[in-house]
């Protein structure tokens, strides 16, 4: 399937900001179920855009922006072909033993609630992969979907005492249930083809985790399946300050607000007929 995507963020402020500097991880890479087809960022600011990985083997592009300024835009727009590898992330860089995924944050940290419910669910499974497709079903299942109910903040703790929260808390309240089993697991930021077509105001995110023999399989938590054809995977990490597709610092800009707007569609083919 080839997908379209436009991702836009403006920041405001109430006060000129004197100057920003944000970090992006806002462009995907190639693996076995996606191939990057053309992308482009756009910031309407002055500034020099600067490419390099991070310790996961994201690729982040970092600028400052000079002021002043009441308003900044990001824009990152491209076509990416994607592939069904039944949720396995194969071919995929990368730089670190999976033991390393084992390690707790504290937004994936789990309460001993969280323990309780990641042993029951997996209790009786035969083998790793069948256990944590019982946690995706359980998470799933007990789990309701509201965005107001949590922030960016919001831990996997508290989310599962609330028992509601977005995809970012779906995505933390798995990782720590596999973690909890044994089993390495991390955040992964990206996009989400819905059938509505209708515009989104963020992007997707769900967890992989480690099957023995078999590798690093997807899971999201907030469709209840392993990633397909719909999904475009932009960056992982233990959880998601590692992984947010925006982070920075500004100087001045008081009263700060922030839009996004996602447009994932399918993208538009085209072709040729010759006059003879």
């Amino acid at each position: 399937m080839r997908i379209r995507i436009r991702h836009e963020t403006t920041y405001r402020y109430l006060e000129p900001a004197k100057s920003a500097i944000q970090h992006l991880r806002l462009t995907p890479r190639n693996f076995d179920g996606q191939h990057v087809k053309d992308w482009r960022i756009d910031v309407d600011r002055d500034c020099r855009l600067m490419s390099s990985e991070d310790a996961f083997g994201n690729i982040v592009h970092r600028f400052t922006a000079d002021g002043p300024f009441d308003s900044i835009t990001t824009m990152v727009e491209g076509d990416v072909t994607t592939f069904d590898t039944a949720g396995v992330a194969s071919g995929a860089l990368e730089r670190f033993p999976p033991a390393l995924y084992l390690r707790e944050t504290p937004l994936t940290a789990p309460s001993p609630a969280i323990v309780d419910f990641a042993r029951a669910a997996a209790r009786g499974e035969s083998g790793a992969l069948a256990a944590l497709h019982a946690l995706l079903s359980a998470i799933y299942d007990r789990m309701e979907f509201d965005a107001d109910a949590t922030h960016a903040a919001t831990t996997a703790a508290e989310s599962f005492d609330h028992g509601k929260g977005v995809c970012q808390d779906f995505a933390h309240l798995f990782i720590a249930c596999a973690r909890a089993i044994g089993a390495p697991a991390r955040y992964v930021s990206g996009y989400y083809l819905r059938t509505d077509g209708d515009a989104q105001v963020a992007g997707h995110a769900w967890a992989e985790a480690y099957a023995p023999n078999l590798g690093w399989v997807g899971f999201d938590p907030a469709h209840g399946v392993s990633p397909g054809e719909r999904h475009v995977r932009l960056a992982v990490a233990l959880d998601y300050l590692s992984a947010a597709p925006i982070r920075g610092a500004r100087a001045g800009g008081a009263g700060e607000t922030m839009e996004i707007k996602v447009r994932v569609a399918p993208a538009q083919t085209q072709s040729q007929s010759q006059s003879q």
